[in-house]
């Protein structure tokens, strides 16, 4: 299958050697744990406008106005201070509410300086439906992927009454097929209206040969209540034993986390040194969840003058874990794997009620550690 840029930080980090000169000493520092971080992943948001009206958007308070657009600048200024950035991953609003010459330029800097930065949109691919031709050679470019969205039930909506259907998904994947050469793999949000269709989604992937990721929704934006972890864990759990895992990313990363294994967002509590995230107020985080709140920020400036990356999340004891009793619980690394969903669990009072369901099935995931049957 097609590799997920969308979907999954796949990189190495690099042994480099940096020198620096301080008044009149010169420190040779072997880059190891400490400036491994010079290796991001960054996650723009040029603009909070979009072209869909969807129930859980979690992103519709991002900025302080809907046709504001991120400075290019910065984005420029992120890559000079860190040049090994391997992927930038866009999303919104909907990517495609800026022009295609935003992101030529900034393709232009990438090839310009010689970096292995790609660039990743995520977007609802309207635009591009509505006319293929503004959007198709951006697509084109060998350093840009695209991945795109769906879900069944009523949540996702083009207007207010107007449902983005399966018939339309598949004219909208139908053309990109024709014009780019691939069909998108595809994001699911699920949250409390829709997750008793969360695996027709996966029969979908299945059908169009791509890889659905069906994300929990967080309480942000539109969104006001958290999914609960425990909930979509169970989903995960019911698609490995119907045999869709090849089909769903989140799966493959709840199985890799069981084993120990190297693991990306939401399931990776060392996100707060390896990702950043600048919206269209040129704001600036760790974390694409936790901005949509403007929750933990960082200061750019500053970040762009240290010596190492500045992390936002030490200094918060209520975001480590969800309760004393995690810390001697074998389920420790799914269960607080993501800081935001922690938050979200504490602050919407549903600690217990996730951990209740979560020891109802934990024995059947820790089962995974030893399954020899995947190919995931």
């Amino acid at each position: 299958m097609r590799s997920l840029y969308s979907f999954k930080l796949n990189y190495r980090r690099p042994q480099i050697r940096v020198k620096l000169v301080i008044g009149l000493e010169n420190l040779d520092f072997q880059v190891g744990l400490a400036l491994n971080s010079l290796y991001m992943e960054l996650i723009i948001k040029p603009t909070e406008a979009c072209n869909f009206k969807c129930t859980f958007c979690s992103s519709t308070q991002i900025s302080s106005a809907k046709n504001k657009v991120l400075a290019k600048s910065k984005i420029l200024q992120f890559l000079e201070k860190y040049p090994y950035t391997s992927t930038i991953i866009v999303n919104g609003g909907d990517p495609l509410m800026v022009t295609p010459q935003y992101y030529f330029e900034i393709l232009d800097y990438i090839r310009q300086k010689k970096l292995k930065t790609q660039l990743s949109l995520t977007t609802n691919l309207w635009a591009f439906f509505k006319n293929s031709n503004l959007w198709t050679e951006l697509f084109l470019q060998p350093e840009v992927s695209v991945c795109t969205s769906f879900n069944y039930g009523n949540t996702r909506r083009i207007t207010e009454n107007i449902i983005y259907t399966e018939e339309m998904f598949w004219n909208v994947s139908n053309l990109f097929l024709e014009k780019v050469g691939y069909r998108p793999d595809f994001i699911s949000v699920i949250n409390d209206d829709n997750c008793q269709t969360a695996i027709d989604n996966v029969r979908l992937a299945q059908k169009m040969d791509v890889v659905c990721k069906l994300n929990y929704a967080m309480a942000s934006g539109e969104q006001k209540r958290p999914f609960l972890l425990s909930s979509i864990y169970k989903i995960y759990l019911e698609i490995y034993n119907l045999g869709l895992a090849d089909w769903e990313f989140n799966t493959q990363q709840m199985i890799k986390r069981i084993r120990k294994q190297e693991t990306v967002c939401p399931q990776n509590r060392t996100c707060g040194e390896n990702i950043r995230c600048l919206q269209p107020d040129e704001d600036y985080y760790s974390c694409g969840s936790f901005a949509d709140d403007k929750d933990f920020a960082i200061d750019f400036e500053a970040e762009m003058k240290s010596i190492a990356p500045i992390s936002p999340f030490n200094a918060d004891a209520e975001i480590k874990f969800l309760k004393t009793e995690c810390l001697s619980c074998p389920m420790f690394d799914i269960c607080n794997g993501c800081h935001k969903t922690i938050k979200d669990l504490k602050n919407s009072n549903l600690v217990d009620a996730h951990c209740v369901q979560m020891k109802s099935i934990s024995s059947k995931i820790i089962q995974l550690q030893g399954a020899h049957d995947l190919t995931c």
